[in-house]
Parts: C-alpha cells; structure tokens; sequence
C-alpha cells in the first residue's frame, strides 16, 4: 500500500499502528483500507486541526452522536458530515430515526457508550445496533479525514467505505454552511 498524501500527516496503513487506534476501532477496523497518522491530542477538534495540518476543511468529516427518545424508548446513531457542511438533526434525522424528540448525546454518554474519547469518535467501532447516518457528500466525497477513537490522531478512508459500514444508511443529511 502506498501511503496517501493529504496535508502535512505522515500517514501509514491503521493495521501497522494499532496505537494510533481506540480498541473499539482497532476491534472493528478489519479489511476497512484506512491510514493513521498521529497529531498533537490539543489539536483534535477540525477546525484547528484543519488550519495545522494543512487539510481542507471538504476533506475532514465529523462524527457527531445523537440520542432521540419516542414513548419511553432511546435510540443513539451516529451522523457523519463534512466539516464544511450542517447536519438536519431537528429534521431529516429525527424523522429518519422515528423519534419525538432528539439533541446531542451528552458528553460523558457518548464516551461511555462508545469506548472512545470525546473528539475522537468514529463511525468504525460504535456499538453494533446503533445506525449510522453518512450524508451523501461524505458517501461520494473521496478520501476523508475522521477521527480514530482517541484524539492523538486520525484516520483516513474513502467516504465510500463509511456508506459500506453494516448499520449504514446514506441520505441527503446536510446542507453546507
């Protein structure tokens, strides 16, 4: 495999630099074609980390989890989005998911729920029944920047294999911002 060029990272094969990864991604990573690079952990959020490593914002896509309720029941999905663009959470996703009412998981649900550090979630490694929602813009964006489970570093894979992941679901999810 010859390794990628996209901003200033030094990017390798995941599968070679098992560190770089959370355990849940690492468990789960298989024959995903994904590279790791690791950054400075202060630097994880994508608009510092963009400006640093000299990767365009259209490149970098955001994992961001919800946390819907309807009659008692709670439901958890992950949306993936590019950085450039803003997820309908009030509306194609809370119809999309059949819930009543919807927000932003909090914090410390989503780290304990995914085994993974907050700024570093991914798509690769989430619990099993939770659906992942990836925008058409990611699904046909090309290679994408996304988190790697921890905030030392992240991973980059085609925004196709992401619509490949066994619970996802591609939709027109975003508008740019």
């Amino acid at each position: 495999m010859t390794a990628p060029v996209l901003g200033s990272l030094a990017w390798k094969p995941a599968a070679e630099v098992p560190d770089l990864l959370a355990e849940p991604v690492r468990a789960t990573l298989g024959d995903i074609p994904a590279y790791a690079a690791a950054i400075d952990p202060t630097l994880a959020d994508t608009a510092a980390f963009c400006a640093e490593y000299d990767v365009p914002m259209a490149a970098s896509a955001n994992c961001v989890i919800v946390h819907g309720k309807r009659a008692g029941e709670s439901t958890y999905a992950a949306v993936m989005v590019l950085a450039t663009h803003r997820a309908d959470v009030n509306g194609v996703i809370r119809k999309h998911l059949g819930v009543r009412k919807i927000s932003f998981a909090a914090q410390d649900d989503a780290v304990g729920s995914t085994g993974m550090e907050y700024g570093g979630i991914t798509p690769i490694g989430l619990p099993t029944d939770w659906p992942v929602l990836v925008d058409e813009a990611v699904a046909q964006a090309g290679p994408v920047v996304i988190g790697s489970g921890i905030r030392g570093s992240k991973l980059l894979v085609e925004g196709a294999e992401l619509a490949k992941l066994p619970t996802a679901t591609v939709l027109a999810l975003a508008s740019a911002s």
